[in-house]
């Protein structure tokens, strides 16, 4: 049974979502504020988190940006009213791996969290797989390089387990919005960019001169294993 934790303030929307849950099968727990939300992030065992953004205490932004650098890598996904598109991008570049602007449909949201929970058990990549610099594990979600951790992001693994899949073919930057974020529409080309330029940073040896993640101007991505 897959642990979801659901961290909002609104008590009728905070009921729904676990009222919802619960019916689909899954072990949920809540928070009403974000420094809880982030405790029960940081000492729990959860499977994926539900975030809104607009929290007493600490914003849902703040509280994913701190899981993030606390290499928590369970899926978020953030709840939140705001439709605006910076907003979107903030709450992706931050680490969050999806984005459901209030009000949405329950039967979508729980679609994408079956979506999400599929692609956090990656089964297609075996350990121990070198990739530039790092030596990946991704059933234990683990890099390294020379033996010490290196902290990639959920979204990160997911970004390198589908370029592997298709190494030396050329990815469209809509394919990694397709198959990565899940949806097409959202988020933007320029996020996929932006998560490229991070992670060369950590695969490639001169990221100014990359050799492992190749841009093929105009279409997307080539990984070169």
């Amino acid at each position: 049974m897959a642990a979801i934790l659901v961290v909002e303030d609104e008590p009728a929307m905070q009921l729904g979502l676990k009222d919802n849950l619960e019916l689909e099968s899954y072990a949920v727990e809540v928070a009403a504020d974000g420094e809880t939300g982030l405790t029960k992030i940081k000492s729990g065992n959860f499977d994926l988190i539900l975030l809104d953004v607009m929290l007493p205490k600490l914003s849902g932004f703040d509280v994913c940006k701190a899981a993030r650098a606390a290499g928590i890598t369970t899926p978020i996904i953030l709840l939140t009213a705001r439709g605006e598109e910076i907003d979107k991008v903030l709450g992706l570049e931050l680490g969050a791996d999806d984005y459901m602007t209030k009000p949405f449909s329950v039967r979508e949201l729980l679609a994408r969290i079956k979506a999400h929970l599929r692609r956090s058990k990656p089964d297609r990549v075996t350990p121990g797989l070198q990739i530039g610099r790092l030596l990946l594990d991704f059933h234990a979600f683990r890099a390294e390089e020379n033996g010490s951790e290196v902290k990639l992001s959920h979204k990160e693994f997911e970004i390198l387990t589908y370029l592997y899949a298709h190494k030396n073919q050329v990815v469209s930057r809509h394919a990694l919005l397709e198959n990565v974020w899940g949806y097409e529409e959202q988020p933007t080309t320029r996020t996929v960019d932006n998560f490229m330029v991070h992670l060369r940073q950590k695969v490639e040896v001169n990221p100014n001169q990359p050799k492992v993640i190749l841009t093929v101007h105009g279409t997307g991505y080539k990984l070169i294993a």
